[in-house]
């Protein structure tokens, strides 16, 4: 696995670059899903502008003015807040202490910060200096939807985050109780849902506020929404954030993660062997006995305890022979959460895997995510009614999601007299809108 870029380039090109394990592989993907996003949504956009769906809206600004305080400051603050952390990982982050750790923390380097505010602020000023006029004036541009894709992207990063925070608090909620400070700015902690609710509502009042038809801009982001969910996952499965399924009963894996087919009675002496892993959460020697941290404590290293052994979830399915194990059976070694047992001979920070292969979730959802975008893509040029592409994104995205959660251990509620998981549940409601939406946009389409 490649928890960060450290491991990327270690593994491909024999080099160590210690400076590059703060840029966290998982990070890197969800910055490319939003570039990705921002791409088909601008090509959608484009698109409807030239079929006369979506028009430009004239705005008034004020050119030629010098920058103001508030400029100066905010590029400054911006500065600082940036360059406190940034330089603070490369000078004076701890060896002890985690990148992602590092970053949610109040450390960092003041003198790389006040450099960075230094120069964003003098730059904001010399870029304005440079466009001063002797006297300001009052100009009308006109602005097309598509040019108004940066602000849309950041919104839906801002309120996408504080959403996938939310809903994971309210599914953890005594864990928030607990620690209220830890679990907001804790680096772990997102639920996808959350997120796509709350950027959903954040870009449609920003949508409508600049004048932007909101049937045409769910239309154009459905697309957009499914390939950067695909490109999320990768982050998901390269890393080993956690978000994989249950374990395969069909394989087995040794110590250090490689995959092979099981033997009758294999899966129940896997458990046996790694009983405080599945039961406590405890980390054992080769002996038995427990590892203690440096402070002497004894060492947990999951949260994903089962009190016993019959009570481990697991399900059995051994996939065709012509395909590889790692598709049906993944164990996720040297993954980012430090989940599993310690792996010999590797002294690195990330160092562990797990005793027992897992459904590899993340990886279903990027093929599964990359294939309904390219349906989607391929038929929204053949879809003339408002709303109903945005339907069907929301049925297919909800089905996908309600199937893969099947596999996947997530806290239930009894709903019906189910037992589903928040993100099950959701994803139900998800399927009914679509279809409603889908239904009433036909029916209403004359009208629309």
């Amino acid at each position: 696995m490649y928890p960060n870029l450290y491991y990327v380039f270690k593994d491909w090109f024999g080099v160590e670059w210690s400076s590059l394990s703060f840029l966290n592989t998982f990070g890197l993907f969800v910055a490319l899903a939003f570039v990705a996003a921002a791409v088909v949504l601008s090509a959608e956009l484009k698109r409807k502008e030239r079929a006369g769906l979506l028009l430009p809206r004239e705005e008034m600004i004020t050119v030629g003015q010098p920058a103001s305080m508030m400029d100066l400051f905010l590029n400054g603050l911006t500065g600082f807040i940036f360059g406190y952390k940034l330089f603070g990982l490369f000078f004076s982050k701890p060896a002890d202490v985690n990148a992602q750790d590092y970053i949610f923390s109040t450390q960092g380097n003041i003198l790389g910060g006040v450099a960075v505010a230094a120069a964003l602020a003098g730059l904001k000023w010399w870029e304005k200096n440079k466009q001063k006029l002797k006297a300001p004036e009052r100009r009308a541009v006109r602005i097309w939807p598509h040019d108004r894709v940066g602000d849309i992207i950041i919104l839906g990063l801002v309120f996408g985050i504080l959403g996938a925070k939310l809903f994971d608090n309210f599914e953890h909620w005594d864990e928030f109780i607990a620690d209220p400070f830890g679990r907001i700015f804790s680096q772990s902690g997102l639920t996808f849902y959350g997120g796509l609710i709350m950027a959903a509502a954040a870009i449609c009042w920003y949508g409508h506020k600049k004048g932007i038809k909101i049937k045409h801009l769910v239309d154009a982001a459905a697309p957009a929404l499914m390939i950067a969910y695909a490109i999320g996952r990768i982050g998901c499965q390269v890393s080993g954030d956690g978000d994989w399924g249950v374990f395969n009963s069909a394989y087995v894996s040794d110590a250090s993660g490689n995959i092979s087919v099981a033997a009758p009675g294999d899966f129940e002496k896997k458990l046996s062997q790694n009983a405080g892993y599945f039961v406590t959460g405890q980390s054992l020697d080769s002996i038995g006995k427990p590892v203690l941290d440096r402070n002497g404590r004894e060492q947990y290293v999951t949260d994903r305890t089962y009190g016993a052994l019959n009570a481990v979830p697991h399900k059995s399915f051994k996939g065709p022979s012509f395909l590889p194990n790692w598709l049906f059976a993944f164990s996720y070694p040297q993954n980012v959460n430090k989940d599993g047992i310690i792996m010999p001979g590797i002294t690195d920070e990330h160092n562990r895997v797990l005793p027992q292969p897992v459904f590899p979730t993340p990886l279903y959802e990027i093929i599964i995510c990359t294939i309904l975008f390219l349906f989607l893509w391929a038929i929204r040029k053949k879809i003339s009614t408002p709303f109903v592409l945005f339907g069907i994104y929301l049925a297919v995205n909800g089905a996908e999601r309600f199937l893969v959660e099947s596999i996947r251990v997530n806290k239930t509620y009894p709903i019906f007299g189910l037992h589903l998981s928040q993100a099950q549940g959701i994803a139900i409601l998800l399927v009914i809108s679509g279809l409603i939406t889908i239904f009433l946009a036909k029916r209403n389409g004359s009208r629309l």
